[in-house]
């Protein structure tokens, strides 16, 4: 059993670009105001989802362990 994800996008943070959608079609949406919504915040790991949160030209998304809250995007310096 792989690890799993707790997915959050600050909508304060948030300029609507779309670049996760464009990454992770099926972990992202954009609401009718154009912020950014994950579409199952628990998630299994998946690459996708971690390439969006890496190309968002704002950092808004975050992810963590589930279970431990330990980071996996952005890392912990």
């Amino acid at each position: 059993m792989g690890d799993r994800w707790q997915v959050e996008v600050d909508r304060g943070v948030c300029i609507g670009s779309g670049m996760c959608v464009n990454h992770a079609p099926d972990g992202f949406f954009l609401d009718s105001a154009r912020q950014s919504h994950p579409a199952a915040p628990e998630t299994d790991a998946n690459e996708p989802v971690l390439t969006a949160a890496e190309g968002c030209p704002v950092e808004a998304i975050t992810i963590t362990l589930l279970g431990s809250g330990e980071a996996v995007f952005p890392p912990e310096e």
